[in-house]
């Protein structure tokens, strides 16, 4: 933590930089905020509401068959 203290010591150095990493973060939420404005509304979000009851009911199955075939290959020399 040298750097730290000679950084202190120097207070113009500090406001500089404090300055230009203040302007990169507005620079870069304006950036975000243009692009956000630019894009169309269907892209936004989806149209139609999740379905979490489904997504959930996909999930369990695909780890159901993950489950299976880890047993399935258990005994196999093929790992």
């Amino acid at each position: 933590m040298q750097h730290k203290g000679k950084l202190m010591k120097d207070p113009k150095k500090f406001a500089a930089i404090t300055a230009a990493v203040i302007d990169y973060i507005k620079t870069q939420e304006e950036a975000m905020m243009m692009a956000a404005s630019q894009m169309p509304a269907a892209a936004a979000g989806p149209a139609v509401p999740v379905n979490s009851w489904g997504i959930s009911g996909r999930q369990s199955m695909m780890q159901m068959q993950n489950l299976m075939q880890i047993k399935a290959f258990q005994g196999s020399r093929l790992r």
